[in-house]
């Protein structure tokens, strides 16, 4: 080999080793940074002697990391699930804790039955009074809590159609970067790692697949089938409910380049946080408003059947924002329910009438509390609900929101099975993806050999330039 031939491939040497150092460098720089592939330095050897830089590759495991995506999507959706159970259930409170549904039950229970064993006692009256009022106002509250879930899951179905359009976009827009980039022979990787972090982000929205195009471009499907970007984005559609309420109508749904979609189990759209909000608005929560509503028309029923005094279709204890109750007005009752006025000194009624009958004409016998046992025994009596959806079988008013909270402490587990089984999938996954990324004591590793890569080329080269001097000495 000649000394400029020898030159040269020295010089192509010191060329690949800093090419190889700014390569480990990047590599160390990003060890924590999201969506970070590793960088490979491509090279090949030359006829002349030498080698030559072909390129950087990005490393990556497609087949792992559409899994690991998949198990996202469905850890998004168990945990949003699992996020509204356990709220519904922390809402109905746990039986026997201060403020838990079952405790009001059973705290006017025990008022009618004291009231009942003393009942010319106005503090007997007082505490029956204090006690409907405790769990009128705990129905209300949990039905509330119920309409204030579906108007957040609403609210974060908006926040994530405008993410998934805007990262559709922008995945669109990154392929023809990459697009341009490549046929300039530029390194692409760069903007692969920014459109692998907006693909991650979109499929915890909506489970998906990615497939290869040509010239580094993507597309997008959903697990579904549906087509969420094949060179222009698809476009989602949504309109946000101000507010949402019991009684409120079909609320907005998913459209898809302007026609309806379904998030539903199975379906184009089905998967991932979207759909479990989805389901959480229009399925879950409505379900537990349907439950609590037939526990307090079976208050309501169970009340007005008790007091004789009453006239046909008058209310009872517990009246539907002071109507008596009515079948088609069922949805919502929970939250409208109140305590008879006519037995509430603070609205202009008496007390008395607590133990008399609401119906009563006057206080009648103070040492007569039959009405207050009657009232007391109709609350524990068995009998079967009209609605919500439960099991048949006959229970008392403390076993039906007990059954109701029963129903929900096990899909609440359910939920909470799913979460873990996908969370430890998706860490197992993404451990697995890791380990064809960037390691540092394999980079580490690379550097030492590239810094004696450089440093024999620069010998060679001061081999080289002390030949050329003693012969221009001749």
């Amino acid at each position: 080999m000649s000394l400029s031939q020898s030159l040269s491939a020295a010089m192509s040497g010191l060329t690949a080793a800093s090419r190889s150092a700014q390569t480990v460098a990047t590599n160390l720089a990003n060890l924590r940074t999201e969506g970070f592939g590793r960088r490979d330095l491509g090279l090949s050897s030359l006829t002349t002697g030498g080698v030559l830089v072909t390129g950087v590759t990005r490393a990556a495991t497609p087949l792992v990391t559409a899994d690991r995506r998949i198990a996202g999507a469905e850890t998004a959706a168990a945990e949003t699930r699992l996020d509204f159970r356990a709220a519904l259930e922390g809402w109905l409170g746990i039986p026997g804790a201060d403020g838990a549904l079952t405790t009001r039950i059973a705290a006017l229970e025990t008022a009618l039955t004291t009231a009942a064993a003393s009942p010319g006692s106005q503090a007997g009256l007082a505490g029956v009074l204090d006690a409907a009022k405790g769990l009128a106002g705990s129905l209300g509250s949990v039905s509330a809590s119920i309409q204030q879930a579906r108007g957040t899951a609403d609210r974060s179905i908006a926040t994530d159609v405008a993410t998934l359009n805007n990262s559709l976009t922008q995945v669109a827009e990154l392929n023809r970067s990459i697009v341009k980039m490549s046929a300039t022979g530029r390194d692409t990787s760069a903007l692969v790692d920014q459109r692998q972090v907006l693909v991650d982000r979109i499929s915890a929205i909506v489970p998906l697949r990615e497939v290869q195009r040509d010239n580094g471009q993507i597309a997008l499907y959903s697990a579904g089938g549906a087509t969420l970007l094949d060179g222009q984005p698809a476009s989602f559609g949504f309109t946000a409910a101000g507010m949402v309420a019991a009684e409120s109508g079909p609320l907005s749904g998913l459209t898809l380049n302007g026609r309806p979609v379904s998030t539903a189990s199975g379906s184009a759209m089905g998967g991932g946080r979207l759909a479990a909000n989805f389901a959480i608005r229009d399925d879950l929560a409505p379900a537990a408003q349907q439950q609590l509503d037939a526990v307090a028309r079976d208050l309501m029923t169970r009340m007005q059947g008790a007091d004789g005094t009453l006239a046909p279709g008058a209310a009872g204890l517990f009246t539907d924002a002071g109507r008596p109750f009515d079948p088609a007005r069922e949805t919502g009752l929970a939250g409208r329910l109140a305590v008879n006025a006519a037995a509430d000194p603070a609205a202009g009624g008496d007390l008395w009438r607590l133990r008399a009958g609401l119906g009563a004409t006057g206080p009648g016998d103070a040492g007569d509390g039959s009405l207050l046992t009657t009232l007391a025994t109709a609350l524990t009596a068995p009998g079967t609900a009209a609605s919500g959806g439960f099991l048949p079988g006959a229970r008392s008013l403390s076993g039906l929101a007990a059954e109701m909270l029963s129903g929900i402490a096990t899909a609440r587990l359910s939920d909470e099975s799913a979460a873990t089984i996908a969370a430890s999938r998706g860490t197992a996954l993404a451990t697995l993806e890791a380990e064809a990324g960037v390691d540092s004591d394999r980079e580490m590793q690379l550097l030492l050999l590239v810094e004696r890569a450089y440093e024999a080329n620069a010998r060679v080269i001061q081999a080289v330039d002390g030949m050329l001097a003693n012969l221009l000495e001749i």
